[in-house]
């Protein structure tokens, strides 16, 4: 069925009055100036809402079968309020295509509401621009919150990284100790200086070990932070630019709808209405619809980011405590490993005889070729003598 060249499907439905006794939608057109009555807006969690047949653009044609044609939006009202328990629509579905809704105008709106979002409130009044129904979002706040915790991983990862490449060369360190004791131990030819040694050596090397298992526990972390951070963090920020879009589109039909609003009223004022309402209005209806199907984009969208955003702060919460726990763990059991094993190497003093050792300590300075004569000898006329027989090295690790 074609009404002016709009194309309509004519229905009934039945609505359960809510216990306000109201079905959930507000009537715009009607007598005077437009000759059909239609519907504005369908309210959320309500009667109509729930039924989801109706829909803002949709033309009301009866009331409980009584016809409203040439009857006024406040009179279809009262008809609609008159009825207890159940009420009957008749209306005639526009058949729009939201596309035909989505004009330059409405695109370059999507711009502006952009801009506007990114100025400071100064910027926007000094420009004559508007950003009241902007300013209250809080997700913005929640966006700020979000690269404030991506700077904190930022930072975690290169403490961690930085930390990690100190262990290593610590560990190192604790092998290259452990190396040149064990030489020493091996080559001393008194059996307790040599098991001291050998032992002092082998507590390096277990340290070493201590090192490296502890590189292997926090290491993890790295991987663990990375991710968060350029996985779940970057996913979630794609998430609020697609909202922010379905936003700006949504508001642009808002916007769009004001100032049809405007116009009519201008006009009407001025006795010279509109040519668009006069013929049932459709342009404006359009944009309802549109506006109506932005609505429910934009609301599912920003209840899906708000999830998102929840999901992510917990696991934020419950990753940092988890990755501590483990910092804090690994980091104390090292201690605790190392100090335990320092002490049961406790092999200081060692005494050593040098007049047996390896190298022969002479009073008098040797030249190479004395030295080896000397060596030859064995050194038992110039080797000098303590009291004791021997001398005590002592050395603090």
């Amino acid at each position: 069925i074609y009404l002016n060249g709009i194309p309509t499907v004519p229905g009934t439905v039945t609505l359960k009055k809510d216990s306000q006794n109201l079905i959930g939608i507000s009537i715009g057109g009607g007598a005077q100036f437009c000759p059909c009555l239609y519907i504005v807006q369908v309210f959320d969690n309500t009667p109509a809402a729930l039924d989801w047949t109706l829909a803002a653009g949709d033309e009301i044609t009866g009331v409980n079968g009584k016809p409203v044609k040439g009857k006024t939006k406040v009179e279809v009202a009262e008809m609609i309020q008159a009825v207890q328990g159940e009420v009957v629509i008749q209306y005639n579905k526009l058949q729009a295509d939201p596309k035909q809704g989505k004009s330059l105008d409405i695109v370059l709106k999507k711009v502006k509401h952009r801009l506007v979002e990114n100025m400071s409130s100064g910027t926007a009044d000094a420009l004559g621009l508007s950003r009241a129904i902007l300013c209250n979002d809080g997700l913005v706040k929640r966006l700020e919150e979000l690269e404030k915790t991506a700077e904190l991983y930022k930072g975690l990862m290169e403490h961690t990284k930085r930390l990690l490449r100190a262990f290593y060369e610590l560990s190192q360190t604790h092998r290259a100790f452990g190396d040149v004791f064990s030489v020493i131990g091996v080559r001393e030819p008194q059996a307790a200086a040599s098991e001291a040694f050998v032992k002092f050596a082998e507590a390096h090397r277990n340290m070493e070990k201590f090192g490296i298992q502890l590189l292997k526990t926090i290491k993890p972390m790295l991987h663990d932070l990375n991710t968060y951070l350029h996985k779940a963090i970057p996913d979630t920020k794609l998430t609020i630019r697609k909202y922010l879009d379905v936003k700006f589109e949504y508001l642009s039909y808002c916007l769009k709808v004001k100032e049809m609003d405007d116009e009519e009223y201008s006009c009407i004022a001025l006795g010279d209405p509109l040519y668009r309402v006069s013929t049932g209005n459709y342009e404006y209806r359009l944009i309802l619809r549109c506006r109506q199907e932005a609505r429910a984009r934009f609301a599912k969208m920003r209840k899906d980011v708000l999830e998102k955003i929840e999901l992510l702060d917990q696991k934020h919460v419950q990753d940092i405590v988890f990755q501590l726990q483990r910092f804090v763990s690994g980091m104390s059991r090292y201690y605790d490993d190392c100090y335990a094993m320092l002490k049961e190497a406790d092999v200081f003093p060692i005494e050593v005889d040098l007049s047996r050792t390896m190298i022969n300590y002479s009073a008098q300075s040797l030249s190479y070729e004395e030295e080896e004569e000397e060596m030859s000898r064995g050194g038992e006329d110039d080797a000098p003598q303590t009291e004791n027989g021997a001398e005590k090295l002592i050395d603090d690790e």
